[in-house]
């Protein structure tokens, strides 16, 4: 196969890679003593108000995590998931514990019965589809005495189960204290429809420079004195890398796409074995495809007719419009330079069809719900043959209400399928006859009332492909010149930006990596170098080098975040802003200050504007944007009045009220009540236990085991 020319024209550089990985464990276990250190067992991953979580229950739940999941998710993923479970369930079960809450026998039976991964399993339900305790229980006896793993995953969701009960009779007492007045109610009815008419005049931030704006870094650490929840911060990592990638040169590309080329015509091989040059038949002329693919393609023969639309690629309508025998390429998809031949087309070679099924006791595969006779399923079945020949709008229809086929809850359609797929009558039918027909057809599962909904021509397609891949001797040009460049950089850690420049590498800076991150642009999932990066041993402007999806990334850490409030540079991108903000109103007010319309407008070279029915609830003025200050203070104003020099979201405003317009008073505001309410109650989850988690002291050492 290709693989295996690959391999042997590439055994230099195995060695040197199988030699790296020797020398770097050996290395590792000099220099780290890795079974001496780090994480033992029976630590805690974290705690949660002094309570810790087990690092070994971590594990087990991590571990069935794991399973369930496959392949759909990377370990720090799940870890995460099962985390902040774990931080769910000591959070709650700290306040159920404190309130009492228990939950019996009953109550986890009712929990289960609506529980679609035990409720839908068929082995659980009687004979009419039915969830049976009786049935369940029995299960669960039978697991434990001859399942244990399938049983120990029965207990873990046991408790899960046990754990929902009572959290939904702890978020249940909270709603039950909730109420929301009826005058709360006409409040939200007047927030909505209680309206003013203005008119006003906005000199916009924007209409002063930010250079006219200074602010000292005193200014700044003020401001986050006095906004220190803004300026929260985790501890946090930036870092900045080099990405050597093996990947193919263009010289490599031109030599694969040659390569491709090369085998499209027939060629003379000398034979060993015969001591004979014989004729070796090219794609273009090979009576053996399967075994020609085999032998030069990276990609296996499919011997599978497909329909246009099942064949992937951006180039099918170009290979649908072959005639049988002749190739197109060599092309480039998907990384790879292909050639493709037409090697068979079947006219209307794929059916989609829909039937309606009239089953009868002696029939295969009946189910035990059917009663009828065969005469009298051939009754029925003729009944909906001319019913469904009126209209075929209603075949549909007809066959959700009357077939006893599984695809009675799609209508009948049994999609598109290829010839000898379905039982020969059933076969002959929908290929012998045109697009519409409906006809009855008998087999050994009954009576079929099928109907001919579409058809599609379909092809077998041959594609020799040759992946681009980087060649040995770009390989070891791309190993050399990360040596070099770690080198350097490690000789000179400062000059990292200049050294990149000088050999004309892409320098890429990850800001503010925290510990549980994964995923560097570029990179994908790359945890060993975050772990790096939060390692205590690693020091400001420490470079190391990591072996990274095909390549090599040569990583250098820059700073450094530490838990708690940010410093005045690591805070002046958001505090910025808003000091510059308030410095421009103060300027505004004190430089173009008026008490009319008319004169602030003159002074700031801004026009009288308008605004209609504003209201409360939704406090945005066209053309300005949300204003809810500035929309407050105009419901404040008396008609005709005008307000002070209002300092809104966007910039400076004078409002002169021309209109209010109160709401019509309802005899009743139930309804805006119970909306008020039910809103309440839907968010109890999350706003309780965000309330929760905000006060509590929780400890978080996943990136420590992880």
């Amino acid at each position: 196969m290709a693989v295996l020319e690959k391999i042997r024209q590439r055994t230099t550089v195995l060695i040197l890679i199988i030699g790296m990985a020797l020398f770097a464990f050996v290395i590792s276990g000099v220099f780290t003593n890795s079974g001496a250190s780090g994480p033992t067992a029976g630590s805690a991953i974290g705690s949660v108000n002094g309570e810790e979580i087990s690092i070994d229950e971590f594990r087990q739940k991590l571990e069935v995590a794991a399973q369930r999941a496959g392949n759909g998710a990377t370990t720090v993923q799940l870890v995460n998931q099962v985390w902040n479970g774990e931080l769910r369930s000591e959070l709650l079960g700290q306040q159920i514990e404190n309130l009492g809450i228990s939950v019996e026998g009953d109550q986890i039976m009712s929990f289960i019965k609506n529980t679609p991964s035990y409720a839908q399993q068929p082995e659980f339900q009687d004979e009419n589809g039915i969830f049976s305790e009786a049935l369940f229980l029995a299960a669960v006896a039978d697991w434990k005495a001859n399942n244990p793993y399938r049983y120990e995953l029965w207990l873990q969701d046991e408790q899960a189960i046990i754990q929902s009960a009572k959290e939904q009779m702890f978020f249940n007492l909270i709603k039950g204290g909730m109420h929301v007045s009826l005058e709360e109610g006409e409040f939200d009815y007047k927030l909505a429809n209680d309206k003013v008419d203005i008119s006003y005049v906005r000199m916009p931030f924007s209409a002063v420079p930010d250079t006219t704006i200074t602010v000292s870094a005193d200014e700044i650490q003020d401001y986050i004195d006095s906004h220190p929840a803004i300026f929260k911060q985790e501890p946090a990592r930036d870092i900045r890398f080099v990405y050597f990638e093996e990947k193919a040169s263009e010289e490599d590309e031109a030599t694969i796409k040659e390569s491709v080329m090369a085998l499209l015509e027939d060629t003379e091989e000398y034979n060993e074995e015969t001591g004979e040059t014989e004729k070796v038949l090219g794609f273009n002329n090979t009576n053996d495809m399967a075994a020609f693919l085999e032998r030069y393609s990276d990609a296996p023969y499919d011997t599978i007719y497909s329909s246009k639309n099942e064949i992937v690629s951006s180039f099918r309508e170009t290979l649908v419009g072959l005639k049988v025998g002749e190739t197109y390429g060599p092309y480039k998809e998907n990384e790879a330079y292909k050639v493709s031949k037409l090697m068979d087309k079947k006219i209307n070679g794929a059916v989609k069809a829909s039937h309606i099924l009239i089953a009868y006791v002696g029939a295969e595969r009946v189910s035990p719900a059917v009663t009828r006779t065969k005469e009298e399923a051939r009754t029925k079945a003729n009944e909906l043959l001319r019913e469904a020949r009126k209209s075929s709008t209603v075949f549909a229809e007809l066959a959700r209400d009357n077939s006893d086929g599984p695809t009675a809850s799609r209508g009948g359609d049994l999609g598109f399928f290829q010839e000898g797929e379905m039982t020969p009558k059933f076969n002959d039918f929908v290929f012998s006859n045109r697009v519409d027909a409906i006809g009855l057809v008998e087999t050994e599962f009954g009576f079929h009332i099928v109907r001919v909904d579409d058809k599609q021509d379909i092809f077998k397609i041959a594609t020799l492909s040759r992946d681009i891949e980087a060649s040995e001797e770009t390989i070891n040009k791309i190993f050399t010149d990360a040596t070099k460049f770690e080198m350097d950089v490690t000789a000179a850690p400062k000059e990292f930006m200049d050294v990149a420049k000088e050999g004309g590498f892409d320098v890429k800076p990850v800001k503010k990596l925290l510990a549980m991150d994964e995923n560097l642009p570029g990179l994908s999932a790359q945890r060993s170098v975050v772990q790096w990066a939060f390692n205590e041993d690693t020091d400001l402007g420490a470079i190391k080098r990591f072996n990274v999806n095909n390549g090599y990334a040569i990583v250098q850490l820059t700073a450094r975040y530490r838990s708690g409030t940010m410093t005045v540079a690591d805070a002046s991108l958001t505090a910025l802003p808003k000091i510059r903000k308030e410095k421009k109103a103060a300027w505004i007010i004190e430089n173009k200050g008026a008490t009319s319309l008319e004169d602030f407008a003159s002074s700031t070279g801004q026009s009288i504007e308008t605004a209609s029915a504003l209201n409360l609830k939704n406090p945005t003025i066209p053309g300005a944007g949300r204003e809810p200050y500035v929309v407050g203070k105009a419901f404040n104003l008396e008609a005709g009045a005008t307000s002070e020099l209002l300092v809104g979201e966007t910039g400076v405003f004078l409002v002169k009220l021309t209109q209010k317009t109160e709401a019509t008073a309802l005899d009743n505001y139930s309804t805006y009540a119970g909306s008020l309410n039910a809103a309440a109650q839907n968010g109890i989850f999350f706003s309780s236990y965000n309330a929760l988690k905000e006060v509590a002291e929780i400890e978080d050492n996943r990136a420590v085991f992880y």
